[in-house]
């Protein structure tokens, strides 16, 4: 408690940490409810799965490194071994989701709507940050939906985000362990690695082929990391600071494009689960592929932009 009742963290950091708690408690929800499903053929897997991620997102701040780093491996294990499994489903009927259709009617979208809005006016007008208002959204998104039908009682909530999670299934963790692969690269020195090697084929002082190099750089490497956020650190390190920075290029133009420029490799990536698998999952496409083949001319074509652009106007 000492956290939350002490002066040493933000009002924010502190608001932030409640959003994680109660996504830790989801999760912890979602294993006990699997491992009480006895029509989930590998419900003690899939418990085991999500009751250790509860643990790490809703109380990882308060546990020992290496007590995270021990669960983590566990919570890999029955995901490895494909034990990882959705019980029964708790989806209403198609009759029912017809009658809402037309009482609700186009209403349905102002839930949505309103996580981004609240998150952007929280963003813009507070010192919160966007993740907070984030969470503070989801939860007047809730109170909205509750208004339109009785039905929606915290239990719905509670069993449709076990629903979601489970079609998710393992993907979930990909975010939270493709980000933390970014500041291990770091620390690792890929950024020197990466530097040393970049040296003795860019010519000194030649811009226009440190951006060229730096932006495909940003790409490949959110690619393989399935995270943009994850793969600027590494490329500015590396690329970005001794061969576009360093001969006055405009750090804030150039750190935005490139940014934007991973972004690109998000969109061509599996590895960005979030992105391009968990929509497959859930729209029970045949092609497990699909998002990203209808995705990866726009991404090359706004790459191919963006250097253009970085390179007229740094």
């Amino acid at each position: 408690m000492s956290f939350f009742l002490g002066s040493e963290a933000l009002l924010s950091e502190k608001l932030l940490e409640i959003i994680y708690i109660v996504m830790g408690l989801i999760a912890i929800g979602t294993g006990i409810y699997n491992l009480m499903d006895k029509t989930n053929k590998n419900r003690y897997g899939s418990g085991l799965f999500w009751l250790a991620m509860g643990i790490v997102i809703g109380f990882g701040r308060f546990i020992p490194s290496l007590w995270t780093g021990i669960i983590i491996i566990i919570m890999t294990i029955p995901a490895i071994l494909q034990k990882v499994t959705k019980g029964k489903s708790n989806a209403a009927s198609r009759e029912y989701m017809e009658k809402m259709s037309d009482k609700i009617g186009m209403r349905i979208f102002i839930p949505a709507l309103t996580i981004g809005f609240v998150a952007i006016i929280v963003a813009l007008f507070t010192d919160l940050g966007a993740l907070v208002g984030v969470g503070i959204g989801v939860l007047l998104s809730i109170i909205i939906l509750m208004l339109f039908s009785r039905d929606n009682k915290p239990s719905v909530f509670f069993k449709d985000a076990v629903d979601m999670l489970g079609t998710v299934g393992p993907l979930s963790m990909l975010p939270m362990l493709l980000a933390s692969l970014g500041a291990i690269f770091t620390s690792a020195g890929v950024g020197e690695v990466i530097s040393s090697g970049v040296s003795s084929v860019v010519p000194a002082g030649n811009l226009p082929l440190g951006i060229t190099i730096y932006a495909i750089g940003m790409v490949i490497f959110t690619m393989i990391m399935g995270n943009a956020f994850a793969a600027i650190t590494v490329m500015t390190v590396g690329i970005g600071a001794p061969f576009v920075l360093a001969y006055g290029a405009d750090p804030a133009l150039i750190g935005m494009i490139a940014l934007s420029c991973g972004f690109c490799g998000t969109l061509m990536t599996p590895m960005a689960a979030n992105f391009n698998v968990v929509p497959v999952a859930i729209l029970e496409m045949k092609d497990k592929y699909g998002v990203i083949k209808n995705q990866i001319f726009v991404a090359l074509f706004m790459l191919v932009f963006q250097i253009f652009y970085m390179i007229l106007f740094s």
